[in-house]
């Protein structure tokens, strides 16, 4: 499934959309969002839409429909459809790494035929699938047995990156689909009070290991793992045939596997044109299959599947990621805002910044072109975010009256899955409150006014009137779904997938490598090695040198009881 490849296209900034953008963009700094409420009285009617399960509402955005037409120019020239429809359709997109980047053909339905270098993948994609449904479902009914007869009750994920980071976020935000007698843990960190925690939780006999890595090489998965089976001999009477009741792999490497004590029978594969922050859709959603069940496991396909095919089909103009993609790329590339704040407004979703975080800084975190030059324009925000309400208690002052504009995007949910009626509404009200807040602001008209019915004197009035001003004029949308489920999960997150995806093609960058965490960590293995020997060679910095003598004086002295 090949075609000849798409032409190379002219820096971003010299592309005749994006120098209309920049006109355009003079006239538009001006504008307060209040005045752009006030001349149009349907704005929200028509900067708003539906797709997927999903309602999304960008009219608190500083744009108008010049601007939206604008950026749709722009998408054309930089081929948007063309490149999603390469991706569909199976080819290279990946080029530093000559690899397909098809996470979407994971939730394709079955019998979807898609041959990609000689092999049915739909094929491939189902029969992991059918081993997910065949295992989950003799963890979650009891019959999968520990080595000594007892029922799992605990499931530990050892992973890193998107290894963990999907299945945890989805832990938290399918809470309520959740089986009642198993427990759930997320082992990633390198720190070993990470995996020493967890351990001391559960029991060896009913205890279900799942270890995470494609390769089955990666060192801070391994450390962990390794760690986590010698803890399990110590256990089990150092008989390794016990290993096999206890540990599954997700991974494409059998022959290591085999090495660590896995039976082969209890491995699900995956392949290299699926990236780990796409992962989650995937045999590493094995853990989200045994929480929830595999029926709604497949909701949770389903519904990303729905999204995909919106992104397939709906015009630019009509296109939520596409949308979603344009209006961050006017927000950082031309009013100059740096960062993108993420307000998920139901406490499930509390780990759902983390996860685009990766998703979006370690995809289109670069400064490298696809054609190796370097851009002289800045990509990927800076993301952040917490649930709320806890944020108007910790990073709201500086979101309203900080020195930098930041956008928001706000997510929220119409029907609680709880019974607490009054917490919901309160919820919602401070939610749709923030976003007016940040629309609006309060001038300094206002602001007198408010302290004036309140009996404070002029001259008290002139002292506190300069600290009660908002100037409002903040961007944000707002994400809505009637409820947290499986399917609107999915939906959600192939969203932010394909809104990152379109945004890597705007700014011409490979949003599907991720060199940038590979440094670091070649360097690490060699200061590891020198803070475990007892010579030190002092062939780094001065400050790099100090900090591995202190180190090494540390540990060799036994100073840290």
């Amino acid at each position: 499934m090949h075609s000849s490849p798409l032409p190379s296209l002219p820096s971003l900034t010299t592309s005749a959309a994006f120098l209309a953008l920049q006109d355009h963009c003079t006239e538009a700094k001006n504008w307060h969002l209040r005045d752009l409420f006030a001349s149009a009285p349907t704005r929200f009617e028509t900067m708003s839409m539906q797709a997927a399960g999903l309602f999304l509402d960008y009219s608190k955005n500083r744009l108008n429909q010049k601007t939206l037409q604008l950026l749709c120019n722009l998408a054309r020239e930089r081929q948007v459809e063309a490149k999603r429809d390469a991706m569909f359709a199976g080819e290279k997109i990946n080029l530093t790494e000559h690899r397909a980047v098809l996470h979407t053909a994971l939730r394709a339905p079955r019998n979807q035929a898609f041959v990609l270098d000689g092999q049915d993948i739909n094929h491939d994609v189902h029969a992991v699938l059918d081993q997910i449904k065949a295992f989950s479902e003799k963890v979650r009914s009891g019959a999968w047995r520990g080595y000594s007869g007892k029922a799992i009750t605990d499931i530990v994920n050892i992973g890193i990156g998107g290894s963990d980071l999907g299945p945890k976020m989805a832990h938290s935000a399918l809470r309520e689909f959740a089986h009642p007698n198993l427990n759930f843990h997320f082992v990633s960190n390198i720190d070993g009070h990470d995996v020493d925690a967890t351990l001391a939780k559960v029991d060896p006999e009913s205890t279900l290991f799942i270890i995470a890595s494609k390769t089955f090489t990666t060192q801070d998965t391994m450390l962990n793992a390794h760690s986590t089976r010698n803890w399990f001999l110590r256990h089990a009477d150092g008989d390794t045939s016990k290993l096999a009741q206890h540990f599954v792999a997700i991974s494409s490497n059998q022959a290591e596997i085999q090495r660590f004590g896995i039976d082969p029978k209890n491995m699900f594969v995956f392949w290299d044109w699926v990236g780990g922050r796409y992962s989650v859709w995937s045999a590493i959603g094995l853990s989200i299959a045994i929480m929830i069940g595999f029926e709604a496991f497949s909701a949770f396909l389903a519904g990303a599947h729905a999204m995909d095919v919106h992104f397939q089909t709906a015009p630019l103009e009509s296109n939520m990621p596409i949308l979603l993609a344009l209006i961050g790329l006017w927000n950082r590339n031309f009013l100059g805002y740096a960062s993108l704040f993420v307000a998920p407004y139901h406490q499930d979703l509390r780990r759902l910044p983390a996860y685009l975080q990766q998703l979006e800084m370690e995809s289109n975190g670069k400064s490298v072109a696809n054609d190796g030059r370097q851009v002289n324009y800045p990509t990927c925000p800076i993301l952040w975010g917490e649930a709320g309400s806890n944020n108007q208690h910790a990073y709201f002052q500086l979101l309203h009256q900080g020195g930098d504009i930041i956008p928001v995007d706000f997510i929220a949910v119409l029907k609680p899955s709880h019974h607490l009626p009054q917490h919901h509404t309160a919820l919602l009200a401070n939610c749709f409150a923030q976003s007016e807040a940040f629309m609006r602001g309060k001038n300094a008209q206002e602001v007198h006014d408010e302290l004036q019915q309140q009996g404070v004197s002029e001259q008290e009035i002139s002292k506190f009137l300069p600290h009660k001003i908002f100037a409002g004029n903040r961007p944000s949308n707002t994400l809505l779904m009637d409820a947290l489920t499986p399917i609107t999960l999915g939906a959600l997150l192939a969203l932010y997938e394909h809104k990152t995806m379109v945004q890597g093609v705007l700014w011409g960058i490979n949003s599907f490598d991720q060199y940038g965490v590979e440094l670091g960590k070649q360097l690490a293995k060699n200061i590891q090695m020198e803070l475990e020997a007892q010579a030190h060679t002092e062939r780094h910095d001065s400050s790099t040198n100090g900090l591995i003598a202190r180190a090494k004086a540390s540990l060799h002295t036994n100073t840290i009881k």
